[in-house]
């Protein structure tokens, strides 16, 4: 029996992760639940799950919520500090980093401080404070198993094999919504067409990283850092179909991927149960059905977002906490209507051209190019004519 505490539960990955629960209950306990303000799915996942601790996003939802939960109560607790509970909890041995954005940075250090081992959905964690936390996974012998897909796919595709033999990894993209649209109307796209993902069913944030492929490039990012592969050996190919959800290619041209139906739960079940595979009974994927897959470099016109990840790698130190604060400010202005879409990666280029790169020693100093990230960014929004 796994223990798990999950980071997010009222999100997709997290939402998910309780149906593989609940489709698997002689194999995992839930020990320990973090939502943001969803009280209301929260409060249905306590009295299904049982958990021993709960937490909310601030003080006045968890008295909500110890409202309208009859006993026995689990321990509800709130903010940063709950998430850290939640993270460190000791009956916990598994936690599932499902927050989204740089709010689950902390929790994840936290819970490989503890000794957790960690199914990572959280890709800013790795993204901001990389090499600080695997340095930490390594320090205290914990595996760090990878949720989203792509990751899923090249973990799956590296087993059995030696890295030297690593020629490059292959990531796979969509391409959004608006793979095909005139890069020229690309400035009038609204909120809810960038919304409609072509394949996947995920939360809004990572949905619009989607349609500019700044998802992918923070995914580039999570893949140099999980896989400690350079970034010249990490590629991005367009693939519109999401049947191959990512690749690894060896030194005497041996290309393999990993194939399946666009279904998160496959992945977040392999994190769960690995090194076993779970029998989800999904739909099967059927090549005889497939037209054709097809498989092409991203238009660097069109997907401004994955330069400047690949930018920000390349600089190193704060500067990927950098793209990431300005891009969560950025998103959060086109999701609120006051910033174009074609908007977002300018004003993160911005933020990033502003920025005056620090070493990072401790996680304070990534936590201060956080900061001041967000304070440009609003800076900027509040001044300029967007």
């Amino acid at each position: 029996m796994k223990r798990l505490g999950i980071l997010g539960s009222t999100g997709s990955i997290g939402i998910n992760t309780l149906e593989i629960v609940r489709q698997f209950p002689d194999q995992f306990e839930v020990v320990a639940l973090s939502a943001g303000r969803n009280i209301d799915l929260l409060r249905k996942q306590i009295l299904q799950f049982r958990p021993k601790l709960v937490s909310v996003a601030n003080a006045d939802l968890a008295q909500a919520l110890k409202k309208d939960l009859a006993s026995p109560l689990p321990e509800v607790v709130h903010g940063m500090e709950g998430l850290l509970r939640v993270a460190t909890h000791p009956e916990v041995d598994q936690v599932v980093s499902a927050l989204v954005g740089a709010v689950g940075l902390m929790p994840t250090l936290a819970a490989a401080k503890t000794g957790k081992s960690i199914a990572l959905a959280n890709k800013e964690s790795l993204v901001m404070a990389g090499q600080i936390i695997m340095a930490e996974a390594r320090q205290r012998g914990i595996q760090i198993l990878p949720v989203d897909s792509e990751h899923s796919a090249i973990f799956q595709a590296l087993l059995g094999h030696r890295k030297e033999d690593v020629h490059r990894l292959i990531l796979t993209a969509s391409g959004g919504p608006f793979l095909n649209l005139p890069i020229d109307r690309l400035r009038e796209v609204t909120v809810d067409e960038a919304l409609h993902h072509p394949h996947w069913e995920m939360g809004r944030k990572i949905t619009i990283d989607s349609a500019s492929l700044m998802n992918k490039g923070l995914e580039v990012i999570e893949a140099h850092w999980l896989f400690d592969i350079p970034l010249e050996k990490i590629t991005v190919q367009i693939h519109p179909q999401s049947v191959v959800h990512s690749m690894v290619e060896y030194v005497d041209g041996s290309i393999l991927s990993q194939m399946g139906i666009a279904d998160m739960r496959i992945p977040i079940a392999y994190a769960l149960s690995f090194p076993k595979r779970l029998p989800l009974n999904l739909t099967p994927l059927d090549l005889s059905r497939r037209e054709g897959l097809t498989f092409f470099p991203p238009d660097p016109e069109r997907y401004p977002s994955l330069q400047l990840a690949y930018r920000s790698l390349e600089i190193g130190e704060t500067m990927p906490a950098v793209l990431n604060a300005a891009n969560e400010v950025a998103v959060g202005a086109f999701l609120g209507k006051s910033l174009r879409f074609t908007d977002v990666p300018v004003l993160v280029e911005r933020v990033m051209d502003e920025h005056e790169v620090k070493k990072v020693r401790t996680i304070e100093d990534i936590l201060r190019a956080d900061s001041w990230a967000r304070e440009k960014s609003k800076a900027l929004l509040e001044g300029g004519k967007w």
